[in-house]
């Protein structure tokens, strides 16, 4: 046999398989594109509620009509230092959700076997909550998050002292070895992502996304009220993404409800699953019925745990469903937790209505669109590269295997 007419056979193999391979990941693209404006949608909009929320956080409804007039906030408060519209720990906290979450994929693609997600988003909490503890001082030290080498991801912004002492202490909480009693909104509001990403193709995939969304709030979160929230939230936003618009938000609340019900009902967290039952069924009932809604959302709640924080985003979204601008400003006029609650409203309706929904002068000025944008992106299109097939793509790679962001954003 002529050595190099073998060589070269050889060679024109590898470069067609190459060439197959990259074919088949660009198939796994488009496929996934039809779902990049309401995955867009909902990580912007979570944002945006999020920045628009933040300097009214604390402040009591007599206060905020003082400083912004008798309507409330109505646009974003541009931080002087910054000069734009900043966001807080509840999108830090979802960004770095998303970020161990494509560590996790990228993993298992690409090694073949992949551990619990809630396992590779402890890894990026524990990052972030070095990012809040010790500011740029450990830039330089080893990571695997690309979100770690941004640095306006360093500034602190009012992390809530429940997911900083969880984190601080290396342990990880799950919903039946609890951390802590906690049942604040710090777990729901940042577990917006898993429902983004993963499209749950039977029933059973469904119930195991709903259950991994109550794990990721359980890592910090020990009561039921602090994760079984994010069971819910998970599944809205699935359907929201992936249900073609075939469900409106009130049957994506319900049958999330019905799910989450199905899952941990007949055990401890029955008195729970009633207790917040109510205030679910309360905020859909609200929602269709006369007053303003200042009082509306005062007679569920102030947002600080989370089944407050759901229900009155969930009671914005159900009032607003196609205006996005008078949920997110009903969302964060209240006395309470405005920015997460703002963040929730936004990532459950951004995940229904899309991107185009969402008036340009809320992106204008929102601090870290790039990375917001970018990290929609990667979760829209995932990790095409796959074990054994001869195609790479190098800037996942760099982000999601070596952790480096590349150019600064």
């Amino acid at each position: 046999m002529d050595t190099d007419a073998f060589i070269k056979r050889q060679e024109e193999r590898k470069k067609q398989a190459a060439a197959a391979a990259e074919k088949r990941a660009m198939e796994r693209r488009a496929e996934r594109g039809k779902y990049l404006s309401r995955i867009r949608g909902s990580l912007i909009g979570g944002a945006v509620g999020d920045a628009l929320g933040y300097p009214v956080e604390f402040m009591p409804w007599k206060g905020i009509t003082r400083e912004y007039g008798p309507e409330g906030i109505q646009s974003y408060c541009i931080n002087r230092m910054t000069g734009n519209a900043v966001i807080t720990d509840d999108t830090q906290m979802t960004l770095f959700t998303a970020n161990g979450i494509l560590i996790g994929e990228t993993h298992g693609r690409l090694k073949g076997i992949q551990g619990p997600i809630a396992d590779y988003v402890h890894i990026a909490y524990r990052e972030w909550q070095l990012t809040q503890e010790h500011g740029a001082d450990v830039m330089n030290m080893d990571h695997r998050c690309w979100l770690f080498e941004i640095p306006t991801l360093h500034v602190p912004r009012a992390p809530g002292l429940t997911c900083l002492s969880a984190l601080r202490s290396g342990k990880m909480g799950s919903t039946e070895k609890p951390l802590n009693n906690s049942k604040g909104c710090g777990g729901v509001m940042r577990v917006a992502p898993l429902g983004l990403h993963y499209r749950p193709e039977t029933e059973d995939d469904r119930r195991f996304l709903d259950k991994d969304g109550a794990e990721i709030a359980a890592i910090t979160h020990g009561h039921p009220l602090g994760w079984l929230p994010a069971a819910v939230m998970t599944h809205m936003i699935g359907v929201g993404v992936y249900g073609d618009g075939r469900k409106s938000i009130r049957a994506a609340a319900d049958e999330a409800w019905e799910t989450v019900r199905n899952i941990y009902g007949g055990g401890v967290s029955d008195y729970n699953l009633d207790a917040m039952e109510k205030l679910i069924v309360k905020a859909e009932k609200l929602s269709a019925a006369e007053g303003n809604d200042v009082d509306q959302i005062r007679s569920i709640g102030e947002g600080w745990t989370g089944d407050e924080a759901l229900a009155i985003a969930l009671y914005c979204c159900l009032r607003y469903p196609d205006d996005f601008t008078r949920a997110i400003t009903a969302a964060v006029n209240h006395s309470g937790d405005s920015d997460s609650t703002g963040a929730v409203a936004g990532n459950i309706l951004g995940a229904f209505i899309g991107e185009e929904a969402i008036g340009e002068k809320w992106k204008a000025d929102l601090e870290m669109l790039p990375v917001i944008m970018e990290m929609a992106d990667d979760l829209c299109y995932g990790c095409v590269m796959v074990e054994g097939e001869d195609y790479m793509d190098e800037d996942w790679v760099r982000k999601y295997c070596e952790g480096h962001a590349g150019k600064p954003s």
